[in-house]
């Protein structure tokens, strides 16, 4: 009789109710219930049979009870869930005592915020030639559309900065160019700005989104267009793309999902229990956020399509055993015993799943401790609703209760059983290259780097980056931060020029050539209140200025002058820095460094600081938050294994075929140059909790067939015919659900989609053909064990 009989696959993979055999032994303490023999095969005794079946008969006999009240749920839930908020502030992104978000803050609480927006445009005929004086007609053209934006709500008029104002200034008209040149005047002599100061979010008249709306609209409009670019605008930009692409990307996932299982079973009846027990899982982990306080975060947006892939992968196994079973059994007994065969295989996959997610509460930053709660709860989630549902979603009714067939199913399985063959054949040769691939991925380890070029979370065409481009190549780049210090409550000429020293020694050794192309690593602008004081004349006719009066003039003939720089009840001075956004992350580090070395020379209390700076550290702590979130879930998941199934020894082994095709993953993004970003830092953590199922799934089946009586080679062929099927099927739905992701406007989630996909791939590949080499190796050390004794 060949292996793939039915009658041999329900003696060893689905036994009848006649044949119990070692289930849920790993939620019962009441003692050693499992002895694994030499043969391989496990006893157990009736304790955790008996709480198996009594509990499977409890939620079959109460199916309709559970189902109806699962629904209620539902409907109860909603209103809740629809509640939770999405929090897009730059604060979010960061823990309270995050040293870079306590110098930004109180940066913002002492100079009133530096949340610029630039608008740039073509001006061909700027100025009379030959002069530095502008044409009448660009002069009236750009203070007009300066009007237009200062009176968009949410806009600080007052601040606003234009070309036409500053070279109205009566002194020193060729200094106040040079020093407008990067700001307001294009290196081309042809591109001006209007450089706008938003109102603080919790000041501003309306949403930061419609004051960037409104500008967008003005500069769309204006003739030529006008680009619009900032660090208010990028991080604006960023929460939008993610929070309409979590809308989005559920609703693609749920279709696309709900699709697989309609062609593989083709029954609508599992269509619509999947999609209960994904929306009852999603509603309450929602509806208890809002209960707890939380808020959806930067990450945390893709969190219904997570749930999403999870409680459909999961009902795809019941799909697969329950179908098998009916050849021999009703739906009631087929049913009783799918409960009893997959229950601790889907009790522990939901906690290992939530485990790998909860490995990320090690990041420093605070969206991914946030998802990682979010995630947990919502494994476990899936879990209950499960139980819950399914019973009575599956014994409802009469019709089209049992999964049809998919095609080419026969050949896939064979396909399946092949695998063993070839691994009996060859096992010292596929050992062999395994490591191999793992020690070359290891080594990209050490070629991994962060992404801190912001404009890189996002495509190339959407307008965020098209104007940074334009800004970044006319104006001389959008990065705007600061380096602040210590200052006396009243100025002396003594202080300014230490001012003035630091900012020559930041321009001579950091500071770009004059007239050059804006060039990484270097400042492209560096302004400081001396820069303003040395354009006022210290004396007209016989009338000589005092420090204290020249201060006044520069204040009256440009508001907020002195006080965007200088703050005299708190004692703290700044120059304002400009450099380019687009860079990689070690020349910002650099840059950064830097400034902050030369500054504290001079003011041994500098601090550097800025959305330019907060964007760039945002990444800092994810290379360390990787490794540690990883081995974290390593420990975790192989610990749980091990309490699963009574031996230290299967837990460390269950690691190996998820470990290895994850280390591969991140090797190879070190390899190919792909930088880590905040969606990238989370796939080893993520990717173990979600590869692991296929391990536990494997392992339970394959000890029921040892439990039967069949050999070792006979047991895997089974498990790789059946179980191996189900993992076929359920990780086509999680690698479609994940490659959803790649439809993103947000870069990272794109990478996150595709490269979870990858990992998802390597790890059923490494279960099917390194763990059945493993479970040979544990077989005849066992064997040595029980002979020795």
């Amino acid at each position: 009789m060949p292996i793939a009989d039915p009658g041999v696959i329900a003696h060893a993979g689905y036994p009848t109710s006649s044949q119990p055999l070692p289930l849920w032994r790993d939620i019962c303490n009441t003692g050693p219930h499992f002895r694994w023999h030499s043969s391989g095969a496990t006893e157990m005794t009736g304790n955790c049979h008996n709480l198996r079946d009594s509990i499977c008969s409890r939620l079959i006999g109460s199916r309709y009870a559970l189902l109806a009240g699962s629904l209620l749920l539902i409907v109860l839930g909603w209103f809740p869930a629809s509640r939770v908020a999405f929090d897009q502030s730059i604060e979010s992104l960061y823990a309270p005592d995050d040293p870079h978000l306590q110098a930004y803050s109180e940066s913002r609480r002492l100079f009133g915020g530096d949340e610029f927006v630039v608008v740039a445009w073509s001006e061909p005929h700027l100025f009379r030639d030959g002069t530095d004086q502008l044409t009448a007609e660009s002069s009236g053209r750009i203070r007009a559309f300066a009007r237009q934006l200062s009176a968009v709500p949410g806009v600080h008029g007052d601040s606003t900065q234009t070309l036409a104002d500053a070279l109205q200034f009566p002194y020193r008209r060729d200094r106040v160019r040079r020093l407008t040149e990067g700001t307001l005047l294009g290196l081309d002599g042809a591109t001006t700005a209007v450089v706008l100061r938003l109102l603080p979010v919790a000041e501003a008249p309306v949403p930061r989104g419609r004051t960037i709306a409104d500008l967008r609209t003005l500069a769309a409009a204006h003739d030529p267009p006008a680009y619009v670019v900032g660090e208010p605008v990028q991080v604006y930009d960023m929460f939008q793309y993610v929070e309409q692409d979590g809308r989005m990307l559920f609703g693609v996932s749920l279709v696309v999902l709900a699709l697989v299982i309609g062609l593989l079973f083709r029954r609508i009846r599992w269509v619509l229990s999947a999609l209960l027990v994904v929306l009852a899982a999603i509603i309450w982990t929602r509806a208890l956020l809002v209960v707890r306080g939380m808020q959806l975060s930067l990450v945390s947006s893709i969190l219904n399509s997570l749930v999403t892939v999870i409680g459909i992968a999961t009902v795809m196994h019941i799909a697969v055993h329950f179908r098998v079973l009916r050849r021999r059994r009703s739906r009631p007994d087929a049913l009783r015993q799918t409960c009893a065969d997959l229950g601790p295989a889907v009790f522990w996959t939901c906690l290992t799943t939530g485990a790998g997610f909860a490995a990320l509460l090690v990041s420093g930053l605070s969206p991914v401790r946030s998802f990682a709660v979010m995630m947990t709860l919502a494994s476990l989630l899936v879990l209950v609703f499960v139980a819950a549902i399914m019973p009575g979603a599956i014994l409802i009714g009469r019709m089209g209760a049992d999964p049809r067939r998919v095609m080419l199913e026969a050949p896939i399985a064979r396909s399946l059983g092949r695998i063993v063959d070839m691994l009996e054949r060859r096992p010292v040769s596929v050992a062999v290259a395994g490591a191999t691939m793992a020690a070359l991925a290891a080594a990209g380890f050490l070629r991994l780097r962060v992404e801190t070029d912001f404009s890189r979370n996002f495509r190339s065409s959407s307008p965020i980056v098209q104007s940074l481009r334009y800004v970044e190549s006319k104006l001389g780049g959008a990065g705007n931060w600061e380096v602040n210090f210590s200052a006396p409550d009243e100025l002396t000429e003594a202080y300014l020029a230490r001012v003035t020293g630091l900012a020559d020694r930041l321009r001579e050794e950091l500071g770009q050539p004059p007239g050059a192309q804006p060039q990484p690593g270097r400042l492209t602008k560096v302004v400081a209140l001396s820069d303003g004081l040395e354009l006022m004349p210290q004396q007209v006719l016989f009338q000589k200025f005092t420090l204290e009066d020249r201060l006044a003039i520069l204040a009256q003939l440009q508001p907020e002058a002195v006080a965007m720089v200088y703050n005299a009840d708190a004692g703290r001075m700044r120059i304002l820095l400009r450099s380019l956004e687009q860079q990689p992350a070690e020349t910002k580090d650099r840059l950064i460094a830097d400034v902050e070395r030369l500054a504290r020379e001079q003011f041994p209390d500098a601090k550097v600081t800025g959305l330019f700076v907060l964007l760039t550290f945002l990444i800092e702590s994810l290379l360390s938050d990787q490794v540690q979130a990883f081995l974290l879930a390593a420990a975790g998941i192989g610990a749980m294994m091990a309490i699963a199934f009574r031996s230290v020894r299967v837990g460390l082994a269950l690691l190996i075929p998820n470990v290895v095709p994850i280390a591969m993953v991140i090797g190879a993004m070190g390899w190919t140059g792909l930088p880590v970003n905040i969606a990238t830092a989370m796939i080893a953590s993520v990717s173990m909790g979600l590869t692991i199922d296929c391990s536990i799934h494997y392992l339970f089946g394959y000890r029921r067939a040892r439990a039967a009586g069949l050999t070792r080679l006979d047991a895997l062929r089974v498990t790789h015919e059946n179980v191996g099927l189900a993992l076929v099927f359920a990780n086509l739905a999680l690698i479609l659900g994940f490659s959803v992701l790649a439809l993103s406007h947000f870069v990272p989630l794109i990478h996150f989609g595709i490269l979870v996909s990858v990992a998802m791939l390597g790890g059923f590949i490494g279960n099917l053909v390194l763990l059945p080499l493993l479970l040979r190796c544990l077989e005849s050390r066992n064997t040595v064990s029980q002979q020795a004794r």
